[in-house]
């Protein structure tokens, strides 16, 4: 089995992809499976990881993008690939990565049909449990980056509202309301109230609100239930505002509306981590020329679909930790035997051989 491993593009609407579709340890575990690894040259820069050091795991160096596709019967990718790609795609190739398709571009789904192309999606890899085993910890990441961010953008020299998250003796801490008690949403919860701000997690899913609560006795965490009338009252006095929501096979639901925003204060921060599949706020976008942080009503948003970029090796240590089982059981048995006898992996099948396996598609 032949692995091929381009670098990643922007999308022309946010920041250049840091992260790469697989370390050079990933490499070197498939080597040792059997596998052949093609990584295009500078691909792991972005991460930190340079050519000697795939090189150094037995990968080979390609020094174009067209080569990294062309030599692959699996090509391993981090976000689905963009228009300059297309041409690069063989006819029955195996693509795998974030594809998103629920917000992709139709062009994208008639070249996967016309060229037969099998398209797995990390982000539906599901265990028989329903969790999904390579977006979890990805999701973790992102709940820890929103204190990095949310700090920064509150300064005052970012137009915030000038206040530390944890607030010292005597001076309250922030106001943090977090939509959404998944994975993401947890891990947000546990960062913020970690570093003393007062967390407020809403959802609609007694059981995800009844783990947080078992799992953060004693932090400054309150749960309540994700009612209209409840986001309506907290998000006036947020100062920080996340959205971790998700649907599967759905567009993500708008509970903020352009007038909750018009009552949040002056240099409140709101990051959209739902903007992957579309964003729960009415005034999330993604921005052209990579401006991801943007104000609307005197809100800071923060909307970058690929925010787990900015810590781009732990991103893909991550990545490739959580890919790396199933790209074994494709290396040993080929993708046809792998699909058939891997009920997760096949539970990620987007298109197989270009046949549209998902309804939400057609």
């Amino acid at each position: 089995m032949i692995f091929g491993i381009p670098k990643e593009l922007s999308d022309g609407k946010d920041t250049m992809e840091m992260r790469v579709g697989l370390s050079p340890m990933g490499a070197q575990e498939l080597i040792h499976y059997g596998a052949e690894v093609y990584v295009e040259s500078k691909a792991g820069e972005g991460a930190g990881f340079t050519d000697e050091n795939y090189i150094k795991a037995g990968a080979n160096i390609v020094y174009s993008k067209e080569e990294a596709y062309r030599r692959a019967d699996v090509v391993l990718k981090v976000r689905r690939p963009q228009p300059e790609e297309f041409s690069f795609i063989n006819d029955g190739q195996v693509i795998m990565g974030f594809m998103h398709l629920i917000t992709s571009p139709r062009e994208f789904i008639e070249i996967v049909k016309e060229k037969k192309i099998t398209l797995i999606g990390y982000e539906i890899i599901q265990r028989k449990d329903g969790t999904l085993p390579i977006v979890i910890p990805m999701s973790e990441i992102a709940g820890k980056l929103s204190v990095q961010l949310a700090g920064r953008l509150l300064e005052s020299r970012e137009g915030g509202r000038g206040i530390l998250l944890g607030g010292i003796a005597g001076i309250p801490p922030a106001e943090v309301v977090i939509l959404g008690a998944g994975t993401l949403g947890r891990s947000a919860a546990r960062a913020f109230a970690g570093i003393g701000a007062s967390v407020y997690v809403l959802d609609l899913d007694r059981e995800k609100l009844d783990k947080l609560s078992y799992h953060t006795a004693g932090m400054n965490i309150t749960t309540m239930f994700s009612t209209r009338h409840n986001i309506e009252k907290l998000v006036k006095f947020a100062d920080v505002l996340i959205g971790a929501v998700q649907v599967p096979r759905k567009r993500t639901p708008i509970l903020i509306t352009k007038e909750m925003v018009k009552t949040m204060q002056n240099g409140a921060v709101l990051i959209d981590f739902s903007i992957d599949e579309g964003g729960c706020s009415e005034t999330s976008k993604v921005a052209p020329l990579g401006k991801f942080v943007y104000t609307v009503d005197h809100v800071i948003h923060f909307c970058m679909p690929n925010a787990t970029s900015l810590v781009a090796r732990t991103a893909t240590h991550s990545l490739t930790a959580g890919a790396i089982p199933y790209l074994r059981i494709i290396s040993e048995l080929g993708i046809e035997r792998a699909l058939g006898e891997n009920k997760d992996l096949a539970r990620g099948i987007y298109a197989e051989k270009g046949e549209i396996r998902k309804e939400f598609l057609v």
